[in-house]
């Protein structure tokens, strides 16, 4: 499991963005998300966490 804080998290569209982004890069991961402390838990080890992080950065969500 990989878990990565994002200050930007904010709302259900962040939500939804965060989902759509990590979910073609691993349709299999499961999404737990803490929207009040911002912190994303992924479960699935089809990818790497730097592979996350990296899908996360680019879908405007850059890991702290």
């Amino acid at each position: 499991m990989s878990e990565f804080t994002l200050p930007d998290m904010s709302c259900g569209h962040c939500v939804a963005a965060i989902t759509a982004a990590l979910k073609a890069l691993d349709p299999q991961a499961k999404l737990s998300f803490d929207l009040p402390a911002h912190r994303l838990q992924v479960e699935g080890g089809a990818q790497s966490e730097a592979a996350l992080a990296l899908a996360l950065s680019e879908a405007g969500y850059p890991p702290a």
